[in-house]
């Protein structure tokens, strides 16, 4: 009896005698897909992971089982049924061979053999062992938006359980939707999520631009969810010779809950000015949302916001299928320290003589026109330019100096800062 007759004939009447698929609000999802398959170029991918069986009840994943065929080993899918569990952030897993079930509890780390399944409101009990009225609130799910905006699933749920912060803190029941605020550094970002927001009520969204203030006279406080960026926040007229920012109009317990998109650029820096606007609205929930590691420059921003709540590597990514394998090809050049002597011709700046600049300096401190000509002429040569490039640069004033070179026998030399 190979897999499939093994599920039709053993698996599925055993989940069905449990109660899947059967009692109100559990369901049985088959052939559920995990990851993509890892790229491998030519427009191949590696096999996708694919899992047997996700048991699901009142909305939430509960359980992953992975089947075998009758006459395999109880144990043989037990390192799938793992890594699947793992990659769904699901406690309980199984594997079966239509014989006998072999049940894992992923936080515990108890594992063993099964005399049956249990039902959706046992594993529902074991999983949410603790009482609580506001994450039963949460179990709508959204719909039609592919479930790819973790920000809009967060709100998606706040908005239709009501949840808010008043009534959360004080225990009452929920008597009104929160006020949710998306906050962005870049009006293009702003936009998009705005757009990615549609399926909710056209009335709930607001979009918060300085026109419309400057023409209503104020900011505006009628809706659910506000976006906008913090350039437009920190503007607005000053009063009495001071100034006077957007974002002071709002009472500082207004929103309840604050996403801060690419949250790793200078919000929650120490000496930005944008930070007083996270510190205004402390009172509220602020989830900042990254895809940049955690490195000196950004430091103040893991200081801010504290240890990530969920973090996807870039190399599960990868192994996933959902982000491009790369190498790393390091180029060497004869100029790659430098110090100045009286034979170059400085162009403007000024320059430490004795002083040895090194790679870190390049295009930061200091700039050679025709090293970085050279360095382009390479990179294209190693690319293939028929297909998609991201090129990061040192600075943005960096990335646009690449359009023209002086003469082949002029080496010249720029210094921007020291």
């Amino acid at each position: 009896m190979n897999e499939a007759e093994t599920r039709a004939d053993y698996i599925d009447p055993a989940l069905r005698a449990a109660g899947w698929g059967v009692v109100e609000g559990s369901r049985i999802l088959r052939e559920y897909p995990i990851t993509l398959g890892r790229i491998e170029g030519h427009g191949r991918r590696a096999k996708a992971l694919t899992a047997d069986y996700v048991l699901v009840y009142r909305n939430h994943k509960l359980a992953v089982i992975e089947a075998k065929a009758l006459d395999e080993s109880l144990t043989e899918g037990v390192a799938q049924a793992k890594n699947y569990a793992g990659k769904l952030a699901i406690r309980y897993t199984y594997s079966t061979n239509g014989h006998s079930i072999y049940g894992i509890d992923m936080t515990k780390g108890k594992e063993g053999v099964l005399d049956q399944y249990p039902t959706p409101e046992e594993l529902w009990s074991r999983t949410f062992a603790e009482a609580n009225a506001w994450r039963d609130r949460f179990l709508t799910l959204a719909t039609g938006t592919g479930k790819t905006f973790i920000a809009f699933q967060i709100a998606w749920k706040l908005f239709h359980s009501r949840w808010n912060l008043s009534d959360w803190k004080s225990g009452r029941e929920p008597s009104r939707r929160p006020r949710i605020l998306f906050l962005a550094d870049r009006n293009i970002l702003a936009n998009q999520a705005y757009n990615a927001f549609s399926p909710f009520p056209e009335d709930a969204l607001v979009r918060i631009e300085p026109e419309d203030i400057r023409k209503k006279g104020k900011v505006p406080k009628n809706g659910t969810l506000f976006f906008t960026i913090f350039q437009t926040f920190m503007s607005g007229p000053p009063k009495d010779g001071k100034p006077s920012p957007y974002f002071g109009e709002y009472p500082p317990d207004f929103f309840d809950f604050i996403v801060i998109d690419e949250c790793h650029r200078g919000g929650a820096n120490d000496e930005s000015n944008w930070r007083g606007i996270l510190d205004y609205f402390a009172p509220a929930v602020q989830l900042g949302l990254t895809a940049t590691p955690k490195r000196k420059d950004n430091v103040d921003t893991y200081k801010y916001f504290g240890d990530p709540v969920y973090i996807y590597s870039l190399k599960e990514g990868i192994n996933d299928g959902f982000l491009t394998p790369f190498k790393v090809k390091q180029i060497y050049t004869t100029l790659d320290e430098y110090v100045y002597t009286p034979d170059d011709k400085l162009i403007e700046g000024k320059i430490e003589s004795g002083k040895r600049y090194t790679e870190t300096d390049f295009n930061k401190i200091i700039e050679i026109k025709e090293r970085e000509a050279h360095r382009v002429k390479l990179f294209m040569q190693q690319i293939n330019q028929n297909e998609k490039t991201l090129v990061f640069c040192s600075t943005q004033d960096h990335a646009p100096r690449h359009k023209s070179s002086p003469p082949a026998w002029m080496r010249a030399i720029s210094v921007t800062s020291c």
